[in-house]
């Protein structure tokens, strides 16, 4: 069983389900309302505990009913929860529409406790980084938290997959690429954290700052592998009704860290990744929609692709 180190957010997402996503000012009644656990990191640690790794969980929660839920979800799915940090606020939340048709959606989240996960507290999970097989990290933490994160796991030989999300300014990674050995943007991100370069100068731009290969995400076109090696290789999305967007990048990337961890080729566990989102984005809810290893399995066994 491989190990997967994932440092991040855990949030509790408030979801309200809504006829068409509003306009500014605009106010609408939601025919339905849920909560569910949620923030990237806490998806992608439940992601890649459901794909069959052994996955430790590094992050924060506040002191109040939201942090108890996070916290039994987490050991019931048989996450590490050790260094899952109580601190003296709130427990991140997200605000979440959900459009009843298309599954699109619009979020705001406060961060809450996850912005008080500082790099003592990495430090003092040292261990469960430099044991691990890949970290795994996106950006709702504190950035000074992340660097520390990639310098532990970097001086280890540990390999790093950063999901951009939600995409820092231009710039703001050029430091800390160095680190990361596979970066895994949609496709949106991919502009915004080069300024909106074209996709191909993006690439390049990126490549050259050091990682060793960039996965960029498509939504209902699949994905795209770019390496120094030359042309990008592509997978398509599947054959699938989307009902909740809500964690599908999510599910990406908690099953391509423990494909790429197991040792398959790259655009192999591409694959594998994109199948684990497609499963995803056909249930409601960001942890509640992580498929198992055996339903992404049969989807590469027998799904159809567009």
């Amino acid at each position: 069983m491989v190990r997967i180190a994932v440092v991040g957010s855990a949030n509790t997402d408030l979801v309200a389900r809504v006829d068409r996503l509003p306009g500014s000012g605009e106010t609408l009644l939601a025919s339905s309302y849920a909560e569910a656990g949620g923030g990237k990191g806490a998806n992608q640690a439940v992601a890649a505990r459901r794909m069959g790794a052994d996955v430790v969980f590094i992050g924060a929660v506040g002191l109040d009913d939201y942090a108890a839920r996070t916290r039994r979800f987490m050991e019931a799915e048989g996450i590490d929860t050790s260094f899952l940090y109580a601190k003296d606020t709130h427990s991140g939340v997200a605000l979440i529409l959900v459009e009843e048709n298309t599954g699109e959606n619009m979020i705001a989240v406060a961060p809450g406790a996850n912005f008080l996960l500082l790099p003592a507290d990495i430090r003092a999970a040292r261990a469960a980084i430099e044991s691990a097989d890949i970290l795994l990290l996106q950006m709702e933490i504190l950035p000074e938290t992340l660097a520390e994160a990639l310098a532990l796991a970097h001086g280890a030989g540990v390999s790093v997959i950063l999901n951009p999300a939600p995409a820092p300014p231009p710039g703001l990674l050029d430091t800390l690429l160095r680190s990361v050995t596979y970066l895994t943007p949609n496709v949106h991100e991919l502009a915004l954290i080069t300024g909106g370069r074209p996709v191909d100068d993006a690439v390049a731009h990126l490549l050259a700052s050091g990682p060793d290969a960039l996965f960029v995400t498509l939504g209902p076109d699949g994905a795209a592998l770019y390496t120094r090696a030359g042309a990008a290789e592509t997978v398509p999305s599947f054959d699938v009704v989307p009902v909740d967007t809500v964690g599908a990048g999510d599910a990406f990337n908690g099953a391509l860290a423990v494909l790429v961890a197991e040792g398959l080729p790259l655009v192999e566990a591409m694959r594998g990744a994109v199948a684990a989102g497609a499963i995803a984005v056909t249930r409601n809810g960001a942890q509640p929609s992580q498929p198992r290893r055996s339903e992404v399995d049969a989807l590469l066994a027998g799904g159809s692709s567009r």
